[in-house]
């Protein structure tokens, strides 16, 4: 008998011992019905043997054994895909999820080679046909339980990000009433201004790290453009980087019309990145520079900073999240996550905007931001 045929012949059975296999490694069997324990394994069995009963070429093969082939069975990538997310949901990890194909495979070779009377060339493509299937289910199952484990740490992150708002507020808004209730001696005041300092700093790494799960929950971060003016912003942005820092030497060079609609929560996280970064990496001693000039259509943003040029082979990664330079991880604690220039790209995007970075020794380094005056809202997340 073939082994597409045997797989729909014995398919309870087959199915049967995926279960107790199942009921074996679960986390909590307590919580497991049957129908939870056998899950899809039917529908896999069955798209598997439909897949093995389908016409491939030699090339064909070839392809798919690689991952390269084209999708003929997508009822068995569906089924495996909400094996996976379904295994997810009920506490298995993706080792236990992994091995129950593993199982599978070698129960139903296992019982189909016992049932065999005298081999023959054929049974040993079927063998390969139905290896090709089980892998593809097992890599759609895999895709699919990772994709919930980052679903499920993106709006951990989400939830957490939004609570420690209002701790952040509660510690500045105590504080600044500390400054304006109590005469404080010097050294109170240095505790104060270290205290504001640091949870300026932890604002911005929660607007970051809010702003990266929005992004990779939804396609952009929403934006509510109206009228600003975008000078104002950026001297406001250099204002607050430079608060509590006397040697700060950033400048602001601004020309042209720089009024337009934008978001300004999201150009004020945009400004504050690329200033932070500036100040952080430049050169001591030497002034970072932003320049805007706006023109009739859009207007374009620079900021320059001297120092360590960024390496060639990171520029393409620049932008990437979670990225951190080769500086910052030896130089110890830092207030970055990694998310700042991810942060900046992504704003310019939602406002349908461009973004460059340059970089060398003896021009220093600069990014560039092109927006147009007029972007269109996106729906909030």
């Amino acid at each position: 008998m073939r082994l597409s045929e045997f797989i729909v012949q014995h398919v309870n059975r087959i199915v049967d011992e995926w279960e107790q296999f199942a009921k074996a490694i679960a986390p909590d069997i307590d919580l497991m019905s049957r129908a939870i324990l056998r899950d899809h394994a039917k529908s896999i069995l069955l798209a598997a043997s439909r897949d093995m009963t389908t016409a491939q070429t030699a090339s064909e093969q070839a392809a798919k054994a690689m991952g390269e082939g084209p999708e003929k069975t997508p009822s068995l990538d569906e089924a495996a895909a909400s094996h996976g997310e379904l295994r997810h949901t009920v506490g298995f990890d993706l080792v236990q999820m992994t091995s129950e194909f593993r199982h599978l495979r070698a129960c139903v070779i296992r019982l189909w080679v016992n049932g065999l009377e005298s081999p023959d060339l054929a049974y040993f493509q079927d063998m390969i046909r139905f290896n090709e299937a089980i892998d593809e289910a097992l890599a759609e199952s895999t895709a699919a339980y990772a994709e919930q484990v980052n679903r499920s740490r993106d709006i951990f992150l989400a939830i957490l990000g939004h609570d420690l708002r209002a701790p952040l507020q509660a510690v500045s808004m105590s504080t600044e009433m500390l400054l304006r209730k109590t005469k404080l001696d010097a050294d109170a005041l240095t505790y104060v201004s270290l205290i504001t300092s640091g949870a300026r700093h932890m604002a911005v790494m929660v607007s970051d790290l809010l702003a990266f799960v929005r992004s990779r929950l939804g396609t952009s971060l929403p934006i509510e453009p109206a009228p600003m003016d975008l000078a104002s912003a950026a001297q406001a942005a250099i204002d607050e980087a430079c608060a509590g820092q006397p040697d700060c030497t950033a400048t602001l060079n601004v020309r042209g019309d720089t009024q337009g609609e934008w978001d300004r929560g999201r150009l004020d996280q945009l400004l504050q990145n690329l200033i932070g970064n500036a100040l952080q990496h430049g050169a001591n001693k030497r002034p970072v520079t932003l320049s805007i000039t706006g023109g009739e259509e859009q207007v374009i943003l620079t900021m320059h900073n001297y120092g360590e040029p960024i390496p060639e082979a990171a520029i393409s990664t620049i932008f990437d999240p979670l990225v951190r330079s080769s500086s910052e991880e030896l130089g110890g604690p830092s207030t970055s996550l990694g998310l700042g220039l991810f942060i900046v790209k992504e704003v310019v995007i939602a406002h349908q905007g461009t973004i460059e970075v340059s970089s060398n020794e003896a021009d220093g380094t600069t990014f560039t931001v092109v927006l147009p005056k007029r972007s269109r809202p996106t729906q909030s997340l």
